[in-house]
């Protein structure tokens, strides 16, 4: 978990690095050197995506082998988990298509105006695409892992962890090595973020000529959109579920869950909440102690509606700010790809931001992109996570239920 003064500090450095790009913008050294902070900041992100991707995968579904193993709990777990993502995504996505006000203003690159109506009635194009998805997904996995071939990547590792949930025997040590690589992996991405306020005061440096104050208000418009989105998510969907499947009342929910609520807001961490969790649902929620066990650890590395919502409007953002097409066929693959993506998204503070770059690259978003979310990504983060939380707690209550 990251100190508390973290998120000041990254903030703070943005705008240190717009400050310093007002004074001193004519200053050509100064220009060079934050050129190649920018650089070895972005490349460092580029560098840990593709293992991040494939390890926390293969991770996950190693993770589901026992849950095939414990038959009705594993499979109402992981049904109600995809689910309540895939509801969370198309929330997102419908909410980002009726409102989008950032489309007032201009985006920062000036190229062939975007298309706002993003289904494409050409046949003979989606039939392109799909048969270059399929030779995306059908890659060579070393390649794909070379080339940063996300959709080759997501692939080729379901496909890995599939034979080896099947192949290995129960008392194999495979799980436990691949467990401890990704744990390697994430804590190189922890070394990445930490990095985040140099590369940031960076990326506000080069980027403040760009930058002006409608795009500030375009910012604003989206964590509005974001927020509200999430907040949707949070106190009408998740409470009606849990009164639909377990006959819970939404207050009587709402009062129950507030304690790892207020610490997800608190630690921005899913996985630094997991011991208040599991403390809620035994004690206010009834959870059996097993399933709450079986149930909220493996919550707090696959379920992630509220960073599947984030990612899903992000991504329509950040394509009109940057100018990227999207059609029918981007979509499906945004819908797909942002599942996946949040399924392994690490519980760590801006972890989603790693998930956010593989649904970037795969539908051609450049990934300085991502620094314009950078700059009010702490706060959402806070929120998001807390629907994070707040879904495996309702998820812990259905399995009860119904497993």
């Amino acid at each position: 978990m990251q100190a508390p003064w973290f998120a000041p500090l990254v903030i703070g450095a943005a705008i240190l690095g717009w400050l310093c790009a007002l004074l001193f913008g004519e200053v050509v050294w100064l220009g060079d050197l934050t050129r190649m902070l920018q650089t070895a900041f972005l490349s460092a992100l580029k560098m840990i995506i593709a293992p991040m991707i494939f390890f926390s995968l293969l991770t996950g579904i190693m993770q589901l082998r026992q849950a095939g193993s414990v038959g009705r709990l594993g499979g109402v777990t992981i049904a109600y988990y995809f689910f309540t993502s895939a509801i969370a995504i198309g929330i997102g996505l419908t909410v980002v298509f009726i409102f989008h006000p950032w489309t007032a203003y201009p985006p920062l690159q000036e190229l062939p105006d975007m298309e706002l109506d993003l289904i494409s009635a050409d046949q003979g194009g989606l039939t392109d695409l799909s048969t270059n998805l399929i030779t995306s997904l059908l890659s060579n996995p070393f390649a794909a892992l070379a080339e940063t071939n996300i959709l080759g990547i997501l692939f080729a590792a379901i496909l890995i962890g599939l034979a080896a949930a099947n192949h290995l025997p129960k008392d194999s040590k495979w799980p436990e090595m691949l467990n401890e690589l990704t744990q390697v992996v994430f804590t190189i991405a922890r070394w990445v973020i930490a990095t985040m306020p140099l590369g940031l005061f960076a990326i506000a440096f080069q980027m403040t000529e760009r930058i002006d104050v409608t795009t500030l208000i375009s910012l604003g418009y989206f964590a509005g959109i974001v927020i509200g989105a999430t907040l949707f998510h949070g106190l009408f969907v998740l409470p009606a579920i849990a009164w639909l499947m377990t006959g819970t009342k939404p207050w009587h929910l709402l009062r129950n869950i507030y304690q790892p609520m207020l610490t997800a807001l608190l630690t921005s961490s899913s996985a630094a909440t997991l011991p208040v969790s599991l403390n809620t649902a035994e004690n206010r929620l009834q959870v059996d102690p097993p399933k709450a066990a079986f149930v909220l650890p493996l919550g707090a590395t696959i379920n992630m509606d509220g960073t599947a919502l984030f990612e899903g409007i992000a991504v329509v953002f950040l394509a009109y700010m940057f100018n990227v097409p999207l059609d029918g066929a981007s979509i499906v693959i945004i819908f797909f790809v942002a599942m996946l993506a949040s399924a392994g998204a690490p519980g760590i503070p801006t972890g989603s931001m790693a998930g956010l770059q593989t649904v970037l690259l795969a539908v051609g978003i450049p990934l300085e992109a991502i620094a314009l979310l950078l700059i009010i990504e702490r706060p959402l983060d806070t929120i998001r996570t807390a629907v994070n939380v707040q879904g495996d707690l309702v998820g812990s209550m259905v399995v009860n239920k119904w497993a």
